[in-house]
């Protein structure tokens, strides 16, 4: 009987990561969703223990990835590639003036299968003491942007999330009203702050172990969290970690049964202080992009890469100096593509490969004789260090697009 059993095990055993290997063809060894959570909104109007009492109803090791404030190319781009080659799936809250700019990344999210919830349309970082009135429109239009891009409400997800977490009651009370379940998180990796891709992994990883499950909170735009993300999912499955996709119920999709005891997270919570919101711009010249005339689609580049995680600090985009002033908060434009490093580390964790250099590129393609003269030129003093001398020129590292996006040279 005892050998029957194990017989039977080991079937379904084979049967089940046969199954996986077929829903991810080309990498048996993917990290997968292990299961479609399906809930309904109007039971469980709020979640995340770093604002609630409440929280979606993971296992222990269950980990619900959500992705905040795109789309944005080229990292939306990049982070799509990488959860297809693991066959992951998550949730994203888009920014409305985003989808509107890039609505052909908005479609590209939803055939991948992930959820799409919305951010507001503007994502002002003032929702705690906003007036309702206004709050109502930044949440309504926002839904809309996204919806005109999908070209379906039900495509759209009654998810949302509050910019900068600055959640307020009269915000609360309409998302309710509105039956939108509020999405705060359970631990964020601070990924909007300038820190390494290595320390963004280390955070998001030292914070799951210490919960063992729950919601993490990423930014999708954001070049350190591109960087790391390749090898945070191979973390997740060498630690045994299981990916959960959420869905909301339907009239044809019946809500996963649940026990109240479910929602209830055990332990301490983190909480976000009120002035460590994160910031939905990657600091990029946004003001050359408005929602009538918005900025040109990025080229989709095979040779953008993704450097190693462990490699250098990132330093994030600087903006470039102008004199425009800055757009009112009802008035926040989308931030344009912007250029993707490539000096930022040793290029090991490709997706894609790097554009191989033309053979007649760089100074090897200079004259014998002018290489000559420089040699025996006689060195120049160097020009004294004013502060007019040290301000970068606009001109300097601004990329080809014109987005303004000026990434700092590495030493």
């Amino acid at each position: 009987m005892r050998i029957s059993a194990l017989l039977c095990l080991l079937l379904l055993s084979g049967a089940a990561s046969a199954a996986r290997a077929a829903e991810c063809p080309g990498n048996p060894d993917a990290l997968g969703t292990s299961r479609v959570l399906v809930v309904d909104p109007t039971e469980h109007p709020r979640l995340g223990t770093m604002q609630y009492g409440e929280t979606l109803p993971l296992e222990d090791h269950e980990v619900v990835l959500t992705f905040d404030d795109g789309p944005l190319p080229p990292y939306t781009n990049r982070v799509l590639e990488t959860l297809a080659a693991e066959c992951v799936k998550a949730t994203y809250f888009l920014i409305g003036h985003n989808a509107r700019a890039y609505p052909e990344m908005v479609r590209q999210i939803h055939a991948a299968g992930h959820t799409i919830g919305s951010h507001s349309q503007n994502h002002p970082l003032w929702f705690q003491r906003m007036p309702i009135a206004k709050a109502q429109q930044e949440i309504d239009d926002g839904i809309a942007s996204i919806t005109a891009a999908l070209g379906d409400p039900a495509e759209i997800a009654p998810f949302f999330r509050i910019p900068g977490l600055l959640r307020a009651d009269g915000v609360e009370k309409y998302l309710a009203s509105r039956q939108l379940m509020t999405w705060s998180a359970d631990f964020p990796a601070d990924d909007w702050r300038h820190i390494s891709a290595a320390e963004v992994m280390k955070r998001a990883l030292t914070r799951l172990e210490a919960k063992g499950r729950g919601v993490l909170l990423l930014h999708d735009m954001q070049p350190a969290t591109v960087m790391m993300l390749p090898a945070l999912l191979h973390e997740l499955k060498r630690r045994h970690y299981r990916i959960v996709q959420v869905v909301p119920a339907t009239a044809t999709l019946a809500k996963t049964p649940t026990t109240p005891a479910q929602w209830v997270m055990k332990g301490n919570h983190e909480h976000m202080p009120a002035d460590d919101a994160p910031r939905f711009t990657p600091d990029t010249d946004a003001a050359t992009a408005t929602p009538e005339q918005p900025a040109a689609p990025a080229a989709s580049p095979p040779d953008i890469a993704i450097a190693h995680p462990f490699g250098p600090k990132v330093p994030l985009p600087r903006p470039s100096p102008r004199a425009a002033a800055t757009p009112a908060r009802a008035q926040i434009p989308s931030p344009p593509p912007a250029r993707w490093p490539d000096n930022i580390g040793p290029p090991s964790g490709f997706i894609g490969l790097p554009a191989p250099r033309p053979s007649n590129a760089g100074h090897d393609t200079k004259p014998r004789a002018a290489l000559a003269r420089r040699a025996t030129a006689p060195a120049r003093p160097p020009a004294p260090r004013t502060a007019a001398a040290r301000m970068p020129r606009a001109t300097d590292t601004t990329d080809s697009m014109g987005s303004g996006a000026q990434w700092p040279r590495l030493r």
